[in-house]
């Protein structure tokens, strides 16, 4: 009994250290999923593009159609002349003769096409188009664009044939000559609508240092990513020619075409702890503004009070008494009245981050126009730790 006793007490041991374990590898789990965004990394790829692998921007001219009745007019003296030649030109094509004076269509809208072609596509790989209108179409909602051909405009020639139905980010309801819309409708995005027909090749010159170019100049960022190189190939390959540009020397074991690609791939694996900017980015027009997480405020009052005037016109009647000789007279008497609320204020403290600043400002109630006002006039008072950007 006694040795009965003695496994079940080591069972027990056993299963509560096994318990234990997988406690503990829940801690450290959590641990890690605490630390893991503060040491977020990017990869190379995401902030870089290899030097003289320059996109290429293409163009072109097309019709969609499929639309409902919202299409370019092709009537009238402010009618889309060019969209009644372009739809009989099209219909010839296909051994159809028409008069384009006898042309009466609303389905159909004149667009340029636009696309991004990379050094790196290949022939029958697909990329994104965009379509914007040309004429006087009201909405490209539910249109098909035809085929297109899009061409550089500095030699002519055609690098991608597009065509698809169209993505539009917004809507239009129209009922008894009521119209209401909602967000843009004259621009739409065909996903991967462009087929590539051909390109330039590209490859990489290993008798010239490899360079890369940063999409946010940033001499911090171009130091960092000249280390990890280093650090990965264990050997000082890279330097920083300046805030956007990093150079790297090809090794040795690198210098064929198959291996510099690898070479290439390797360091784009590469991951770094990115330096953000502090920039505080204002679009009057929209009313927008988005802050940095970076963005300091120094210790600063902030007193806001709103005024308002008010004016109207008060008519009035003077009639003359009963059988007296005279004339009636309907005049206008202006009235201007000014209103001023009570001032706000708030003091902010030194170093305040971007989440304190929004809880103080929307403790106050302001408008996005009074919170634009304020982060300017906090800029003119050299408070704003960072770039404001006024769009």
């Amino acid at each position: 009994m006694k040795t009965v006793h003695l496994h079940r007490q080591r069972a027990k041991s056993k299963i509560a250290a096994c318990q234990g374990l997988v406690l503990l590898g829940f801690i450290v789990v959590l641990l890690l999923q605490d630390v893991q965004p503060a040491l977020a990394q990017t990869r190379l790829s995401d902030l870089v593009e290899v030097q003289h692998a320059h996109n290429k921007e293409l163009i072109g001219y097309g019709l969609v159609t499929g639309l409902d009745r919202s299409g370019d007019r092709t009537t009238g003296t402010r009618g889309s002349v060019f969209t009644v030649q372009s739809v009989a030109n099209m219909l010839e094509n296909f051994g159809i003769t028409v008069d384009p004076e006898r042309l009466r269509t609303r389905n159909v809208a004149a667009v340029m096409v636009t696309a991004r072609l990379s050094p790196f596509h290949a022939p029958g790989s697909g990329i994104d188009v965009t379509v914007s209108s040309l004429g006087d179409a009201s909405s490209l909602q539910g249109g098909i664009l035809l085929q297109t051909p899009l061409f550089d405009p500095d030699n002519q020639d055609v690098y991608v044939k597009a065509q698809g139905p169209l993505i539009v980010g917004g809507l239009t309801a129209e009922v008894s000559e009521t119209r209401v819309t909602r967000n843009q409708t004259l621009s739409a995005t065909i996903p991967g609508g462009g087929i590539v027909e051909t390109n330039l090749d590209f490859s990489l010159n290993t008798e010239l240092p490899l360079g890369l170019v940063l999409r946010q100049p940033n001499l911090t960022n171009a130091r960092r990513i000249a280390e990890v190189v280093n650090t990965a190939f264990d050997e000082d390959l890279a330097w920083v020619s300046h805030a956007g540009l990093v150079q790297v020397t090809w090794p040795q074991a690198f210098q064929t075409m198959e291996n510099a690609n690898i070479f290439l791939s390797i360091i784009m694996e590469q991951e770094i702890r990115v330096e953000t900017p502090a920039r505080v980015v204002i679009n009057e027009r929209t009313g927008t503004i988005v802050a940095g997480g970076a963005v300091r405020i120094g210790e600063v009052m902030v007193s806001h009070g709103n005024v308002s005037v008010r004016t109207q016109v008060q008519p009035f009647v003077v009639q003359p008494n009963p059988f007296a000789a005279g004339e009636t007279v309907v005049g206008e008497i202006p009235r201007v009245e000014i209103s001023e609320e009570a001032a706000q204020t708030l003091v902010l403290a030194e170093d305040t981050n971007v989440q304190q600043l929004a809880a103080s400002l929307n403790s106050l109630g302001l408008s996005p126009r009074d919170i634009i006002a304020i982060f300017q006039a906090i800029d003119r008072a050299g408070a704003l730790r960072g770039q404001l950007i006024v769009m």
